[in-house]
């Protein structure tokens, strides 16, 4: 996966409120979609784009889906951008 993926998954208001939600530890996939006025099939699309696009890690426990944040995608994409401001090269 390459930036470009990961910025198309960025461009949704939805995918990043769904990152910002998982900014603070793993969540399953039915507390991320009671946060959404839409149905649980869309929020769910929203999270496998989120997963192709390597900014989300999911993991199932039991009955239910776990997903969090993948850092080390969102690190790669910060070091890119900061780069881009006279920051160091990555």
């Amino acid at each position: 996966m390459g930036f470009q993926q990961s910025f198309k998954a960025l461009s949704d208001p939805t995918r990043r409120e769904i990152l910002r939600l998982l900014r603070d530890g793993p969540l399953p996939a039915g507390e991320i979609a009671a946060q959404f006025d839409m149905t649980a099939a869309t929020v769910s699309h929203h999270l496998s784009t989120l997963r192709d696009a390597g900014l989300v890690l999911d993991e199932k426990k039991g009955k239910f889906i776990y997903y969090e944040l993948n850092t080390s995608v969102l690190d790669e994409l910060l070091g890119w951008l900061t780069s881009l401001k006279g920051g160091t090269d990555s």
